[in-house]
Parts: structure tokens; C-alpha cells; sequence
């Protein structure tokens, strides 16, 4: 199964998007992306294993490229911006198959984006069935931006993690007043090298 690249209408115009419709499909599936300032995009190999992991888990699946990033209009925001787009994004794909469960994933500032756009969805009474955040850019999380109260969480940070402070992600977890679940992967960067297949085989049972 291919995905098929879509310009979806943005909050700043076209973004640039990939899309798979599964055939029978269990549920719709929203990636976001990392930093689009440190050349974050769509195609990054922890997104596309994001992607991977839930498409042969049976969900339709959507990827797209912010604001400035690729194809995709505007500059960056590094921020509400971002989650601008998320939102958009979320809608489009809700509206294709509207009577499945959504849920999100998002790695890196993505963890961010998809978080922030759970809560807003959830605002608007729109529930996310799962959202998964991949090394989080938790610090980022600051309000009006929320998590959702609603819907299973999952928060995957790697122990040897270059980028995002694990302490910064543990602390977090652990002050979070809802329910999730928190799974630290041993002997492992910010960026999954040689260790993308734990991540897959972390995420799939919880599909």
C-alpha cells in the first residue's frame, strides 16, 4: 500500500501532506513530525516508522509537513502555529472516515504538537482514542496548550537521549495527574538508531 501525497488546506494555505487509506480500516491515525528548525519533516524515520506501525495494525494513516516545511505554506511558528496545523489536519482526516476512532502519535516537538492538538480536539468534543508521545518535547506543553483528559496515553523516551533531557521527561510523567503509561527504552538515542524495531514493537500491541 502506497500513500498518496495531498495539498490540504492549512490555517497559512496548502499543506503538504501523505495519505493511505486502508482498506477496512480500524481506526484514522494523525503522525506529526519533530523540529521543523533542526530539519524535521514529514519523511523522518522515526515519523515513518510511526506510520508503519499503526498502518499494519490496520489504520488509515496521515503525515504532513507544517507550516514552512517542504511544500507546505508559511513560516515556521515553533509553536501554536504548528498545532494550527495539527488541528487542520485532524479535521480533514476526520471528515474522510468520520465514524472511525482518531488517535495521535507525534515524535520529538511532534509529541508536543500531537498532545496540544488532543486537548484542543477534545475541547471541541472530539475524542482521541490514543495518543502516543515519542521522546516528547514535554517542556513545550505549557498552557492554553493541554493533554487531553479522555483516551489512553503512552509516552516512549529513550534512556540515552541526546536531545530531549530524559529526567525532564520522567519528571513530567510522574507530577501528570492522568493515567498513562510511561515505557523508557534502554540503551537508546533521540533518534531510535538501531532500535526502530523496539519502538514498532512497543506501539503495535498497544493499537
Amino acid at each position: 500500500m502506497r500513500e498518496t501525497p495531498l495539498s490540504l488546506d492549512g490555517p497559512c494555505g496548502p499543506l503538504e501532506a501523505l495519505y493511505l487509506d486502508v482498506p477496512d480500516a480500524k481506526g484514522v491515525a494523525l503522525i506529526c513530525h519533530p523540529n521543523p528548525v533542526q530539519g524535521g519533516t514529514m519523511l523522518n524515520k522515526v515519523v515513518s516508522t510511526l506510520q508503519r506501525a499503526v498502518r499494519d495494525m490496520g489504520y488509515s494513516t496521515l503525515r504532513f509537513n507544517y507550516r514552512g516545511v517542504g511544500a507546505s505554506a508559511g513560516s515556521h511558528d515553533m509553536g501554536s502555529g504548528e498545532v494550527d496545523d495539527a488541528e487542520a489536519a485532524a479535521h480533514w482526516l476526520r471528515a474522510q472516515q468520520p465514524h472511525l476512532p482518531l488517535i495521535l502519535c507525534g515524535f520529538s516537538f511532534g509529541g508536543f504538537v500531537a498532545a496540544a492538538t488532543a486537548g484542543r480536539l477534545e475541547q471541541q468534543g472530539i475524542a482521541v482514542e490514543r495518543l502516543f508521545m515519542v521522546a516528547p518535547a514535554v517542556q513545550r506543553l505549557q498552557a492554553p496548550e493541554r493533554l487531553p483528559d479522555g483516551g489512553e496515553l503512552v509516552v516512549i523516551q529513550p534512556e540515552q537521549d541526546e536531545v530531549i533531557d530524559p529526567e525532564l521527561v520522567y519528571a513530567w510523567s510522574t507530577g501528570l495527574p492522568r493515567a498513562h503509561e510511561l515505557l523508557k527504552v534502554a540503551e537508546c538515542g533521540h533518534f531510535f538508531h538501531g532500535k526502530l524495531p523496539e519502538l514498532k514493537d512497543l506501539v503495535q500491541p498497544r493499537l
